[in-house]
């Protein structure tokens, strides 16, 4: 994540079709919670496999994306990159995110 400018970070998270998330998301979305990193993301959007028209599953049939989560990372440098490794997330933008924030939190506006 090169500049200083803010990513847009999107999750995609899969509701099965007795409601629930999935397993994996579950992990991940846990994971996001315990880190503080869900902080640093900007939206959830929802991939119900019982309706291929919500908002999750038409994402995902856009960007050819077959596994959930996936997170969408739209840098104004660096372009749109798509994430299907929560590890990989971390380690290539909200580390460096996070630590971007701490060296100049003006930047950061929390969410409330």
């Amino acid at each position: 994540m090169a500049g200083s400018s803010k990513p847009q970070i999107t999750m995609v998270k899969k509701i099965l079709a007795d409601g629930s998330a999935c397993r994996k998301c579950i992990d991940v979305q846990q994971r996001l919670d315990a880190s503080g990193f869900i902080d640093l993301i900007d939206e959830v959007i929802e991939a119900h496999e019982t309706d291929p028209f919500s908002p999750g599953m038409v994402k995902a049939a856009e960007l050819g994306v077959t596994q959930a989560p996936f997170f969408i990372v739209v840098d104004p440098n660096e372009g749109t990159q798509i994430y299907t490794v929560y590890f990989k997330l971390v380690q290539e933008v909200l580390k460096p995110y996070r630590k971007q924030l701490e060296d100049d939190p003006r930047g950061y506006i929390p969410k409330l």
